[in-house]
């Protein structure tokens, strides 16, 4: 069995997420993606984020109704810190030996990979996904000096290009604009409901 893992703060979780992780799903051939809401990643604590529980709570509401998509509390129910690494070994471990996991991430993010928490063992631990804009280029030849093997460990997803980010979705709430069509209508009724993001 395939299984992907699409981590993130999701904050909020918005369209771009949910057709990335349904087109991960088709292009290979998963059984189910996990969104796993990230608790305190060691690489955006400068940060404000919303409480953990509105971001698990808009996550379940968005997926509610697709049955390859599923809630992963693993990072939320942990103590800190958290690592990509410790969360995949951890799915790993519940799934069985059986389950191949692929872990989801943007071009950004994979050029970033050597700066990660022990990027090897990573690698090793998962395949790696990386969605690629239509005409992104990108370096591998300064990724692999960095990190010997990894391009074998990569598979590149066609994505669309999508311009929705949860930065902008949040100023768009603090400034009272819509987020009709960008997020699930019931994400944007959560939103409005607990006055989310309303504060600067």
């Amino acid at each position: 069995m395939r299984i992907g893992i699409l981590g993130g703060t999701f904050d909020p979780i918005h369209l771009g997420h949910l057709i990335l992780a349904e087109e991960a799903c088709y292009l290979l051939n998963l059984a189910q993606v996990l969104l796993a809401p990230a608790a305190d990643p060691p690489h955006k604590r400068d940060q404000g984020k919303s409480p953990a529980e509105h971001r698990v709570r808009m996550v379940e509401l968005a997926i509610a109704d697709n049955p390859h998509l599923a809630l992963s509390r693993i990072d939320i129910d942990r103590p800190g810190p958290h690592y990509t690494l410790d969360m995949v070994r951890l799915l790993a471990a519940q799934h069985g030996p059986d389950t191949e996991l692929y872990f989801l991430m943007g071009l950004d993010s994979l050029a970033d990979l050597p700066t990660w928490h022990r990027p090897q063992e990573l690698m090793l631990a998962c395949r790696l996904a990386a969605f690629s804009r239509p005409d992104t280029e990108f370096d591998w030849t300064s990724l692999e000096a960095a990190l010997p093997g990894v391009r074998a460990q990569v598979i590149v997803l066609p994505m669309p290009l999508l311009e929705i980010s949860g930065r902008d979705l949040r100023q768009r709430a603090r400034q009272g604009r819509p987020l009709r069509y960008q997020t699930p209508r019931q994400v944007e009724q959560y939103i409005a409901q607990h006055q989310l993001y309303r504060a600067a």
